[in-house]
């Protein structure tokens, strides 16, 4: 079994309205050293596969096909065997 860990994030040429929201809402609370902020998605994914290629594929379809909209917004991801 393994364990999938994904991090969905806008592509550095989109703009990310909460990203700023959340940094001026910082700089209100007197955190000024903020200078950028990008809010995103977290998912999580347990695997039942033998071996972590297979598994790498799944992540990658289902990023692909349903997770990740590929215009706006990249991803990146970790693999574990648990």
């Amino acid at each position: 079994m393994y364990l999938a860990k994904l991090y969905v994030t806008h592509k550095p040429s989109i703009l990310d309205p909460q990203g700023e929201a959340i940094k001026n809402a910082l700089h209100n609370l007197k955190f000024q050293n903020v200078s950028s902020i990008t809010q995103g998605k977290y998912f999580e994914m347990k695997l039942d596969n033998d071996n972590k290629k297979d598994a790498e594929q799944i992540v990658k379809d289902a990023c692909k096909e349903l997770l990740v909209n590929q215009n706006m917004e990249t991803y990146h991801y970790d693999i574990k065997e648990v």
